[in-house]
């Protein structure tokens, strides 16, 4: 007498793993829907045990797998030959699965799961968290919502993409009749064949919706609309379908191959989408929307095949395992909140990357004379930062709230910065987030002849050049800022910054306090900044605000034709510049005062205004303050706070820059012994430019 499934449940639910007996003891075609499709989910649960098949084996079992097997699939083999060798316990799980397929509705797995309902990233977001944080219910008939409680586990694509063509043959013999093979032609309706026709057709029809949209539209390559795929779609589709159900094999042959040519078509027009993003920006929903209509037109490739391949042929059992290996790793994705964004997120990233790639080239010196120009401009920032040293002393001394003295340090750094921007002067510290993703660009000539030496010359030649940045801004800010000082007690009969200030100065820069955390700390600020120009620079390209100001009627009647053109291709060729020297700034004033909102005592940590305030504590305590260990202390942070600003900006952008290419630097044992090599033979290269410009190498090495 066969436990009642009731007790069975309860019994089941109060142990961690699952044994055979029970479960086939327990397999009852007379239950409820929801009580199989509970047995279904416990029958998944027991092949995804990671236990030994020797617990449950009988006589006659086959010799243990290679470990290379998957745990399931030794599993499944013996469930097969335990079925085998026990007709009772077979019968009852034909009953069954024969049970179950009689009350599923399939049509919506083939043709709807795996896809987003929304046509937002957000939207899709708030579907996924939905999904994640409400249990789904085995009570259900429709198979795309029963799909993710059977195959809840990750792994599970892996053993599914495991199954060979006998596993196959015996699991589709087990569900009954061969459902999986019923013939292509003229298959009887609620057939899976029927079924997987009508998904096509369901499927041809949210292509062409995708395509036709008018953003997607306009962005594609006329030249791959020329044979306008997405209005012939579903047409071909219903065509195909006709020609299936009424026999005519002729027909549905050579109406399936025009079906996979529009396809093509459709993949490459979506492809040329992506092309388009130097020119016309993106947004992560057009990119959700082109992944949806990509998956979509490779769902309708295996469908296919199921319907195509000879009935009761391997070629047929191997598309429907590959269809199935497709929505299981479809069903890992729903879940997944990262996968959502990463996709969508890396390539924005990457147009973030090189549009910083294309500006680090311009902080990249190569000779003698661009290393001296570099230096100059770096004089010229080091100036401007003298002066933003004075004001932020003033703005301390006015005692505004913490919010609004944040505000106005802020933007005191960010009119400063800008001032340096368009001075065409540099402040070191910003170049590493740009010339980070330019290196970036280099690291795919590693695996050609001379790549390393190509990826050398570049490394070589970014360190020059923010050697010549930082000791450009050092020579200008600290002596220019100790002069003013001296000036100022000369002029005033005292110095323009109080000494409590000074003396406040020497305890906050000083090696032995939290000066190197808050240093790199800022080193994230700088990044932060750079990816905030990349974003709105694809902002504005995105929304082509240039052509905007060229041709709007207003600024046309306001500016006329030639001054707007002119002041549409300066914002065009500044946006990112002001962007990330706006936002450096603020993220510098403003960072610290929100963080004291909270209770964090952060602050920033930037290596020039640093050398400036300490600059201008020793023009105001005067030769006493050499005395003090305290000023050598501080003195001692300089160099660590420049090359934590450097390093953590240069880190983190070289690491964007690579993760949105793809790329994956197996050579850098071979980049290292280069740069190794070349220090030996050339130290003073890493500082100190050559006379001649180095001739340029082949781009084949």
């Amino acid at each position: 007498m066969r436990m009642p499934w009731t007790a069975w449940a309860a019994r089941r639910a109060r142990r961690a793993t699952w044994d055979l007996s029970a479960l086939l003891n327990a397999a009852d075609p007379r239950a409820g829907q929801a009580e199989r499709h509970v047995w279904l989910i416990r029958l998944l649960e027991w092949l995804r045990q990671p236990h030994a098949v020797a617990a449950d084996a009988g006589p006659g079992d086959e010799a243990p797998r290679p470990a290379t097997t998957p745990p399931a699939l030794l599993r499944l083999r013996h469930l097969l030959n335990v079925l085998d060798r026990h007709p009772e316990h077979h019968a009852r799980v034909l009953g069954l699965l024969q049970a179950c397929r009689a009350e599923i509705d399939g049509l919506a797995l083939l043709a709807d799961f795996g896809f987003a309902r929304q046509r937002s990233v957000g939207g899709e977001l708030g579907e996924r968290m939905q999904m994640r944080l409400l249990p789904g219910t085995p009570d259900t008939a429709d198979l795309a919502a029963l799909f993710p409680l059977l195959f809840s586990d990750p792994a599970d694509a892996r053993w599914v993409e495991a199954l060979d063509d006998s596993l196959l043959e015996r699991v589709g013999a087990l569900l009954g009749t061969q459902p999986l093979d019923t013939p292509a032609l003229g298959p009887p309706a609620g057939s899976w064949q029927a079924m997987a026709l009508d998904a096509i057709v369901i499927l041809a029809l949210q292509v062409a919706a995708a395509g036709l949209l008018g953003p997607v539209r306009q962005r594609m390559d006329p030249q791959a609309l020329a044979e306008r795929p997405f209005d012939a779609l579903p047409r071909s589709s219903e065509r195909l379908r006709e020609a299936m159900r009424s026999g005519d094999e002729a027909a549905a042959l050579q109406e399936a191959q025009y079906l996979r040519g529009l396809l093509d078509a459709a993949r490459r027009a979506a492809g040329s989408v992506r092309q388009g993003i130097d020119d016309r920006g993106i947004s992560v929903d057009l990119l959700l929307e082109m992944d949806q209509l990509t998956a979509r037109v490779r769902r309708i490739d295996a469908l296919l095949a199921t319907v195509l391949e000879p009935a009761g042929s391997a070629d047929r059992r191997r598309a429907w395992g590959l269809l199935l290996q497709s929505l299981v790793e479809a069903a890992s994705e729903r879940r997944s909140i990262r996968a959502l964004f990463s996709r969508q997120y890396s390539m924005l990233a990457r147009r973030i990357a090189e549009r910083s790639a294309e500006t680090g080239e311009h902080y990249i010196t190569r000779d003698r004379a661009e290393w001296k120009a570099m230096l100059r401009k770096a004089l010229g920032g080091g100036a401007v930062i003298a002066g933003t040293t004075f004001v932020k002393f003033w703005i301390v001394a006015l005692g505004l709230s913490a919010f609004w003295g944040g505000f106005w340090a802020g933007m005191n750094y960010a009119v400063s910065f800008v001032i340096v921007h368009l001075a065409h002067w540099t402040v070191a510290t910003k170049q590493p987030a740009m010339t980070a993703p330019a290196l970036a660009a280099r690291m795919g000539e590693l695996g050609k002849p001379e790549g390393a030496e190509r990826v050398v010359d570049e490394v070589v030649h970014l360190i020059r050049s923010q050697t010549a940045g930082i000791v450009g801004n050092l020579m200008m800010v600290a002596p220019l800022v100790l002069a003013v000082q001296l000036l100022g007690s000369w002029l005033g009969g005292h110095a323009l910054v109080p000494a409590h200030e000074a003396e406040y100065v020497l305890k906050s820069l000083t090696l032995l306090g939290p000066t190197l955390a808050y240093a790199a700390l800022t080193g994230v600020l700088l990044f932060s900044s750079s990816l905030i120009a990349g974003w709105a620079e694809n902002w504005f390209v995105l929304h082509r605000l240039d052509s905007a100001i060229r041709w709007h009627p207003r600024a046309l009647r306001w500016l006329g034709a030639g001054r707007a053109g002119r002041w549409a291709s300066w914002w065009r060729a500044n946006i990112s510049g002001l962007a990330a020297n706006v936002s450096l700034g603020l993220m510098l004033g403003l960072v610290p005062a929100l963080a004291l909102f909270f209770g964090l005592p952060i602050e920033v940590r930037h290596v020039t205004l640093s050398a400036g305030q300490l600059a201008a504590a020793l023009g105001s305590l005067g030769s006493a303050a050499l005395q003090q260990p305290a000023f050598w202390w501080c003195l001692a942070a300089l160099p660590l706070t420049g090359l934590l600003n450097v390093g953590v900006s240069f880190a983190l952008a070289f690491r964007v820059a690579l993760r949105s290419r793809g790329l994956r630097v197996r050579e850098r044992a071979t980049l290292w012994a280069a740069l190794r090599a070349r220090l030996r033979r050339e130290p003073m290269s890493f500082l100190w430019p050559p006379r001649e410009k180095p001739p340029d190498r082949p781009a084949g090495g």
